[in-house]
């Protein structure tokens, strides 16, 4: 990583730059994509199972095989440590926890004589979950991503992993089940999402699509859009800490920016702080603790090509760059913490105080991990119970309401040149024979 000092707004911009370079699709990445999911939706489970052959290495040879079979998910349960279990089981209920509030339900209300106005909510019926493969199956994205769907009441939850030819790890089967997830699929990559999508012979299209997932995936999600719903185009992992000399420590620091930095290569981690002396102290850190980080060649990729340390001026500066920047995760170690928090527009999550790490929002806290990246979260928020539920307005007026509207009724749709509206509301009050 390297030290930028920056001194005003100007400075800012070109840090920022810097830091965005390259990580736009390109057109040819579009047009790949574009034609693997033209292909799927021609033709639907040949081009599902050429597709995992060819991107996933898993040599399927039937499409009923797709579909992760129940002795799979029960020898997967059976093979799950007593305390694992129990492991996910406390992780489920902290996420419950946290969505049962968030959980919309419907209402209606006399708003005045004769009007009544309310809101009808409803959960999805079917929706797909996205969880990506890698080195590590990725268990806590199938609770952060299905107990949101379940406690939403959605009563059919699809999950898409991909299986690299060894078989989804059963931890990841055993989770998906205790959290609701009723079909499991071993698909990856844009093929996953186009099989959600679009259906096959075997594969029952979604309503829609939610989970994190590679360029590839995010770029599918956004061709499909419309077709179907979709959270956000969740990418790599971002992370920013914005600290103080005195109250955060080096080594905490440096070990907050290597757990972002050591998922898969291309993460950001960004450190911010008004002390030149903390950010070489962390520096020194980084440098120790990734001679004994077992991912070390990882996390080096990421904080050569996306880390920074930001020495700024003054914490005005810093809440400027952190609101320009909009990361995924903020994590705030300052004097007065709560009250920089409160002046925060843009951030996925924000983590509060010296004993609050990332990996907490990551694995357990509560909140899903599934968050928004790539400063969208200037105007998108973290998955949730309600991108699982949709809501229909209910409106009711009686003939002394409808009478008394008239007249503003009229003026509107007349002023807008549409004089059928007003008829419509117009003719309910002429006698007929």
């Amino acid at each position: 990583m390297r030290i930028v000092r920056i001194k005003n707004q100007a400075e800012l911009a070109r840090a920022l730059k810097r830091m965005r370079s390259g990580s736009e699709a390109s057109p040819a990445d579009q047009a790949v994509v574009a034609q693997l999911l033209s292909k799927v939706r021609r033709q639907g489970d040949k081009a599902l199972l050429e597709a995992t052959r060819r991107f996933d290495g898993c040599k399927v040879a039937r499409a009923a095989d797709l579909r992760v079979s129940a002795a799979e998910i029960r020898a997967a349960r059976k093979a799950l440590s007593p305390d694992f279990l129990k492991t996910l089981k406390r992780v489920k209920a902290n996420i419950a926890a946290f969505q049962v509030p968030l959980k919309k339900a419907s209402w209606r209300r006399r708003m005045r004589p004769g009007v009544w106005l309310g809101q009808s909510v409803r959960p999805l019926n079917r929706v797909g979950l996205y969880v990506p493969g890698g080195e590590a199956p990725l268990i806590s994205t199938v609770l952060m991503t299905a107990v949101p769907a379940a406690v939403a009441g959605v009563q059919e939850i699809v999950l898409c992993s991909p299986d690299r030819g060894k078989g989804l790890d059963p931890r990841l089967l055993a989770a998906a089940e205790l959290a609701g997830v009723t079909e499991i699929y071993r698909l990856g990559g844009a093929q996953a999402i186009a099989a959600m999508a679009y259906g096959s012979a075997s594969i029952r299209k979604v309503e829609k699509i939610a989970g994190p997932g590679s360029r590839w995936v995010n770029l599918a999600k956004k061709q499909v859009y419309g077709e179907v719903g979709i959270d956000s185009l969740a990418g790599p992992s971002e992370a920013m800490v914005v600290a103080e000399e005195g109250v955060a420590q080096p080594a905490w620091l440096a070990a907050d920016l290597l757990s972002q930095a050591e998922h898969a290569g291309d993460e950001t981690a960004i450190l911010v702080t008004t002390s030149r002396v903390l950010a070489q102290a962390v520096l020194k850190e980084l440098k120790a603790q990734l001679a004994a980080l077992p991912r070390r060649k990882v996390a080096e990729s990421s904080l050569k090509k996306h880390g920074l340390v930001a020495v700024v001026k003054d914490l005005g500066l810093a809440l400027d760059l952190v609101n320009a920047v909009g990361p995924e995760h903020l994590q705030l170690i300052l004097k007065d913490t709560e009250a920089f928090a409160s002046k925060v527009r843009a951030a996925g999550a924000i983590f509060l105080g010296p004993h609050t790490p990332v990996a907490l929002g990551d694995f357990l806290a509560g909140p899903s991990h599934v968050l928004p990246t790539g400063s969208t979260a200037r105007f998108m928020s973290g998955l949730s119970v309600e991108d699982f539920q949709v809501k229909s307005s209910l409106i009711r007026y009686d003939a002394a309401a409808l009478a008394a509207a008239g007249p503003d009724l009229t003026a509107m749709a007349m002023a807008e040149g549409l004089e059928g509206h007003a008829r419509s509301a117009s003719i309910r009050k002429e006698k007929r024979r």
